[in-house]
This record gives structure tokens, sequence and C-alpha cells, in this order.
């Protein structure tokens, strides 16, 4: 059965979407069967992965809206050396599902049903959220065995963590009992500066949770693989950005 991982975290630009798509290419380099379940209508986990997201057909939206079954949402063999990684992508469109689904019932567990039939096939499975705690993120919650948190080595870093925190908890209050927390990532380090160093420290004396040994460094090839549509692992594979990411999917395995 596989292990579902929500990546998640309210505030916008912490690294969420690029430890989606290096974390779960990481994966499956090792060998594991990985799904990318790209939850976020800016669908940049789908175009940091090859596909074009504004022509890709059979998304999380169609997923959602009952238009087309999780099978035919999955997008097979993306990258061609990682022949484990599969993805269900997402577009602009997804945005209007929260308003369509207003009336459904137990809209939060609509993702949770579908993943049922497939997640046997997989060894991992990774939700990329939207950066905000809308209904797509519980969506994610209530389907995943845990979150993982990307943080940001910044100023604000504490702030709104307890906001999401807050959030898991009542989920796993409320929808969810299994859920817990995968763990905290620090991303965007920069070693030259006391601030990342402060913020790594003041992060982890303030917060319970797990935090994962792997920092993720600022790097100026993880920034650029995107717009090439592959993962740091394939783009700059002796980088520092795809060693970290490597020893984070490390991490991620030994803690299942």
């Amino acid at each position: 059965m596989g292990r579902i991982i929500a990546v998640a975290n309210q505030k916008g630009g912490v690294g969420k979407t690029t430890t989606s798509i290096n974390l779960s290419a990481a994966l499956a380099e090792t060998g594991k069967k990985v799904l990318v379940i790209d939850t976020d209508p800016q669908g940049n986990t789908t175009s940091g992965l090859g596909l074009d997201k504004n022509s890709v057909e059979n998304t999380v939206y169609e997923l959602m809206l009952d238009e087309s079954d999780i099978e035919e949402c999955i997008h097979h063999e993306i990258i061609d050396d990682l022949p484990t990684l599969d993805i269900i992508p997402a577009n602009i469109n997804l945005s209007a599902a929260e308003i369509e689904l207003i009336d459904a019932e137990h809209k939060e567990y609509i993702l949770k049903e579908a993943v049922k039939k497939i997640m046997d096939s997989y060894d991992y499975i990774i939700i990329d959220c939207p950066p905000s705690l809308s209904m797509l993120t519980v969506n994610a919650m209530t389907t995943a065995d845990s979150v993982l948190v990307p943080i940001q080595c910044e100023y604000y870093a504490l702030e709104g963590l307890s906001q999401l925190i807050h959030t898991i908890n009542l989920v796993k209050d409320r929808l969810n009992p299994e859920l817990k927390m995968e763990g905290v990532v620090f991303t965007m380090f920069d070693s030259r500066t006391n601030l990342s160093l402060q913020v790594v420290e003041n992060v982890k004396d303030h917060i319970e949770e797990n935090v994962f040994r792997t920092i993720i460094p600022r790097n100026i090839r993880l920034a650029e693989a995107p717009s090439y549509g592959i993962p740091i692992n394939m783009y700059e594979p002796k980088s520092a950005g795809a060693e970290a990411y490597k020893l984070l999917a490390e991490e991620v395995i030994t803690n299942s």
C-alpha cells in the first residue's frame, strides 16, 4: 500500500512545489513507484515535470468533479529517465472546483475515495497542495498519511506555521484520525547569512514536530530546472540541490 504525503504550507514561495517535484523524482530514482498529484490550480508541479498545463486533459479538476476516472487522469512515464514517476496534473480550471463542489456531500473526501482505487500500485503518493488552507488542501490532508511542511529560511518563517499545525490537528480530530506530521524541511538556506542559521535554531526551539536533518540550500540550478520541465536530479545531478533532495528522499524512506 502506497504511503501518501501531502506537501503543504499556506504561505507561497516557500519551496513547496520545488519540494514536491524533486522529492518525488529523487524517490523515483531509487526505483520506488511514485505518483505526484498536483492540487494547486497554478499547475507549477505539472509544468515543472514537463507537461503543458494549459493543454493537458484529464486533470485533478475532472477527477474531483467525477468527469474522469482516476486511471484516466494518471499520466505515465512522463520523464524518460524516470519511468516509475507518474502524475495527475492540474491547471487553472481547478480554481473553480471549490465553488462547483460547494453543495457536494462528503466533499472533503472526494480525493481520498478516488486515490483508494490506485494506492496499492505505488510506493509513494506525493500531493502538492495549493498555498492556502482551502478545500483542496483539506482534501489532500484527508487523503494523506502525513504532512510534510517546507519552511523558507527567512525572518517570518514561524508566522503561519502555528496556524498550519492547528489546521493539521483539526483535520486529524475531525476528518482523518490517522494523519500525522511527517516533518518540517528547511528550504532556501543560505549558509552565508546569519539569518538562515538563526531561523533554523528559532524554529527548532519553538516546535515539537520532527525536523528533517536535510536542509535544502538556495541553489540557482534548482531555480532553473522547472523551466526545462525536468527535476533537478535530471537537470544537474551533481548540484547541491540535487544532492539535498536525494538525502531528503533517503530520510523519507527511512521514516517509512
